[in-house]
Order: structure tokens, then C-alpha cells, then sequence
């Protein structure tokens, strides 16, 4: 048991740093920030309010390129608002419905 334990922590000692996703306000941004910040990260979660119910905050990860959504994902154009825009255009990850293992398996083509 403990050359199990010993085991585990070595591989803790060699696993890198996990990176954290940084957060940000998109309406306090330019939409040119906004495209530029999640281009150099690679991915950003962008917060914002919502129009039709200002007492929520809506927020989601939107992403540089397709390669950097999960597997069975893909990139799609969505729009968040900004300081100087009311439609930025960004990507965001979104199911993959084109994907055959992501359909319900009882309906057939």
C-alpha cells in the first residue's frame, strides 16, 4: 500500500500546473479587446448582463479557434455585447450535432 502512495505522489511531483481560465467583464471592453484578449489566451469566460433581465449575469467560454473546444464540440459565431458594441462577434464551443456519438441511439437515419 504504501508503494501505491508513493507511486501517486511522484506522479503529482512530474504533473504540471493546471492553467486557469481568466474572467472578464465584456461590457467594460472595447469588442477589439474582447477578440484580441481571447486570441492571445486561447480561451476566456466573458460575463456581461443579460437584456431582457438585467438582474442576471450571463456568462460563457468563448474560444480562438475550433481546436480548443472538447472532443464531440465545435466553434460556432455568437455575439456578446461590449462597451462599444451591442453584438461582438466571438466562438463559443457548442455540441457537435453532426457527431453520430452524440445522437440519441433510438433514432435511426
Amino acid at each position: 500500500m504504501l508503494r501505491y502512495a508513493i507511486l501517486a505522489l511522484g506522479m503529482l511531483a512530474f504533473a504540471g500546473q493546471a492553467e486557469a481560465i481568466s474572467r472578464y467583464n465584456s461590457t467594460a471592453m472595447s469588442c477589439a479587446s474582447v477578440q484580441a484578449r481571447i486570441a492571445n489566451e486561447g480561451a476566456a469566460i466573458m460575463r456581461y448582463r443579460s437584456q431582457r433581465n438585467p438582474s442576471l449575469t450571463l456568462y460563457d467560454r468563448y474560444v480562438a479557434n475550433e481546436f480548443l473546444c472538447p472532443a464531440g464540440h465545435r466553434a460556432v459565431r455568437s455575439y456578446i455585447p461590449t462597451a462599444d458594441q451591442a453584438s461582438c462577434p466571438v466562438l463559443h464551443c457548442k455540441p457537435d450535432m453532426r457527431d453520430r456519438s452524440r445522437r440519441r441511439p433510438w433514432i435511426f437515419d
